[in-house]
């Protein structure tokens, strides 16, 4: 259960349906999920949070399924189930297959594990990492 009232489109102050509209123009969705929901509690904290997260996942060197499926890893990571189960599903329409998300997983799982053990053996960075030739 969330900590704050979810402020659904037709209770919204005219700022957050502003925020609200954008989000789904550009998702090109009719609803708005959970999470803006919640952040609209704040609507500072909904407009910087869209307008930094708009920026950061819109087209650029890295494609939208790769942007996606790195939020995934790390949402995954950090064990938040609805950032986790919210960037699956966006993957998915991005094109990510059941075969990709198995991959990620993996390496996800694995980049933890040695990440643990090279924090726990307290490994020194070799030099040969830190060159940028």
């Amino acid at each position: 259960m969330a900590t704050v009232k979810l402020i659904e489109y037709a209770q919204a102050s005219p700022e957050v349906r502003a925020v609200y509209d954008d989000i789904m123009a550009t998702r090109k969705i009719d609803a708005i999920n959970n999470f803006w929901k919640a952040l609209a509690s704040h609507p500072p904290t909904l407009r910087r949070t869209w307008e930094t997260l708009k920026s950061v996942m819109a087209p650029g060197a890295l494609d939208p399924l790769t942007k996606e499926m790195v939020y995934l890893a790390v949402s995954a990571t950090n064990g938040c189930d609805y950032c986790t189960a919210s960037h699956t599903a966006s993957a998915r329409k991005q094109g990510m297959t059941d075969a990709m998300l198995g991959e990620l997983m993996a390496v996800v799982g694995m980049a933890n594990e040695t990440n643990r053990l090279a924090d726990g053996y307290q490994v020194e960075i070799d030099e040969l990492f830190l060159r940028r030739d």
